[in-house]
């Protein structure tokens, strides 16, 4: 129907008879001579209607409004002097009309295409409106290049792309699983994935060596602003490696995928570990484009002569006293501001924030009266402290604490303003703890039980794993780990989660199977793609490149997706609903 996009077209095509295919962006009537702004992926091109030229398009195009489908037959031909436009690729040239059709009308829109001020639920309503504008576009052409940036990387790095299953079975998180009635197995229930995690050790296994997939994945999360009920991943697994091995093919991908996107990094990324990003900067996904680091002076706290203060700093493995100094704080907030941050941490945990002000007549706050003067000389060495600074206080129990003063970093950047928002910061955390203790005293698997433990015959809260995230800006963009290849290992993990034989059997006899079979030593990684190209695109929202995404309630306005299931196709499948009491 075209001989080209609207955008191909350029003051090379002047005096070609060309067709061009798309949409009304807009028209206007100039003295009886109509100009149509007319758009299609690639762009717009001017389309001129004169009844000089062609009646019969001057006259279908009096017709046309805002969205109608067009093809047009005419003339390329250069624009009057003073008439370019230099904002548009093809603001150099028009194409005067000898035919136009119109392949449909269209309703007046609900919305104006491109409005920033319309509303989500409404915008998700129509998404094939909201999609036609061209910065949404650009967005889902930068996705594109992505992935086949990452296919060709991982091609080239001699990865095998291999599609694990979507009906699967629940796992040991069954309570974030979708299931899925089985008609056929009436009364049985498969679960969609919430990652290919046994599959692709399963593929290690069978000997494949180097796996990879841009994989769906399912997670029944509670409702949370950011997230997606379904959600893509780059996963990628590899036999007889190790960390660094996983480490570096992941930077590669990721180095790729920029490059394509139009940003140049530079591997290979920093490392931290685990402990010094919680300690330092109170998140294990710290970051990095500001400094305000947490300083450690529980010690200093324990000599204090408040017995609150003494009695937290005595029990150095449970409770933490954080120090975050502000450089010039005292000269950028006022004291009402200061106090009022007190109710910002409150939301997170906190008992209170203490602070103290370091003015040019010494050092100002009623913390000051619970220390002895060497006591406070050290906290001003060790905080580094200057005048017109201010040291902020976190104290009590230790996740908790490093919980609220990371946040408390963060909200003092943007209050600041010190972010570099286009900078770039990578980073690699490692030596991830194998468990962590639950609200119940319980606990379970920091990454996942398939993580390989350093030391597995330690006391649990002291083991740690041959594990990695890597964090751009503050954002987890990925997790992975080694995993175990002994059945044993394997076991004790079990075991040490409360997992017996017989549960373990029942739930991972395949991967045990599996495990006592010559299994290689193995690991990987999993990318978060939409968080991904959240950041490369720049966008607001994970929704924005995310075709047809669901809202916060994980819900689509646009197919009205979840829905009833008739009473027949409960029937069917042997389902008896029992309405739930919200309260």
């Amino acid at each position: 129907m075209r001989s080209h996009y609207c955008t191909d077209l350029s003051k090379d095509n002047i005096g070609e008879i060309v067709e061009v295919c798309g949409w009304v962006n807009s028209y206007r009537d100039h003295g009886g001579v109509i100009f149509i702004d007319l758009r299609d992926r690639s762009g717009l091109v001017q389309l001129v209607c004169d009844p000089d030229d062609s009646k019969q398009a001057y006259d279908t195009a009096n017709t046309v409004r805002n969205e109608f489908v067009l093809k047009a037959k005419g003339k390329v031909r250069a624009r009057g002097e003073g008439l370019t436009n230099p904002k548009l690729k093809t603001g150099e040239i028009e194409i005067v009309i000898s035919e136009l059709i119109v392949e449909n009308p269209s309703k007046p829109l609900p919305f104006v295409i491109g409005d920033k001020d319309v509303g989500e639920e409404t915008r998700l309503k129509y998404r094939f409106l909201d999609l036609r504008n061209e910065k949404a576009y650009e967005r889902f052409a930068m996705r594109s290049r992505a992935a086949i940036a990452c296919r060709n990387t991982l091609e080239k790095l001699n990865f095998l792309e291999v599609e694990t299953p979507i009906l699967t079975r629940a796992t040991p998180e069954g309570a974030r699983d979708y299931l899925v009635p089985s008609r056929v197995n009436n009364g049985l229930f498969y679960a969609l994935p919430q990652s290919p995690q046994l599959f692709k050790q399963l593929l290690m296994c069978s000997g494949f060596d180097r796996y990879f997939q841009i994989a769906k994945c399912f997670r029944d999360e509670d409702l949370r602003a950011d997230r997606q009920p379904e959600f893509t991943q780059i996963d990628i697994e590899m036999s007889f490696c190790t960390q660094e091995d996983v480490m570096g093919v992941a930077e590669e991908v990721l180095k790729d995928i920029f490059k394509v996107c139009g940003y140049d990094i530079n591997p290979p990324f920093r490392r931290m570990t685990y402990k010094e990003a919680t300690e330092t900067y109170g998140s294990d996904k710290p970051d990095l484009r500001f400094d305000l680091p947490l300083v450690d002076v529980i010690d200093i706290f324990e000599k204090s002569n408040n017995e609150i203060f003494s009695n937290i700093a005595k029990d150095k493995k449970r409770n933490r006293v954080k120090a975050l100094r502000v450089p010039n704080g005292d000269n950028i907030f006022s004291k009402r501001q200061m106090k009022s941050f007190e109710d910002y941490v409150r939301k997170f945990g906190a008992q209170g924030l203490a602070f103290i002000q370091y003015k040019e007549d010494g050092l100002k706050g009623p913390l000051l009266k619970f220390f002895e003067e060497k006591d406070i000389d050290e906290l001003v060495k060790r905080t580094r402290l200057e005048v017109g600074d201010v040291l902020f206080f976190g104290a009590g129990a230790k996740k908790v604490v490093l919980d609220y003063m990371g946040r408390f970093r963060i909200f003092l950047a943007n209050e600041m303003d010190i972010i570099d928002k286009d900078r770039l910061e990578f980073l690699w955390v490692v030596d991830f703890p194998m468990f962590e203790e639950n609200d119940d005293g319980s606990f379970s698997a920091m990454h996942h039980p398939f993580t390989m433990p350093n030391n597995i015959d330690d006391d649990i809260e002291d083991i740690t794993s041959v594990a990695y995230d890597v964090v751009l800006n503050g954002i987890e963009l990925g997790g992975g780990s080694i995993r175990i290849h002994k059945n044993d290992i394997q076991q004790k993990v079990f075991e040490k989660l409360g997992i017996d034989e017989d549960e373990q059997r029942e739930k991972f006899g395949f991967l045990l199977d599996a495990l006592s079979f010559g299994a290689p030593p193995h690991g990987g990684i999993a990318i978060g793609f939409d968080r991904l190209m959240m950041l490369v695109t720049k966008s607001s929202s994970i929704r924005d490149i995310i075709a047809f995404p669901k809202t916060q309630r994980a819900q689509c306005p646009l197919t009205k997706a979840p829905n009833i299931a008739s009473d027949e196709q409960l029937r069917e499948l042997g389902i008896r609903l029992i309405k739930k009491d919200r309260k």
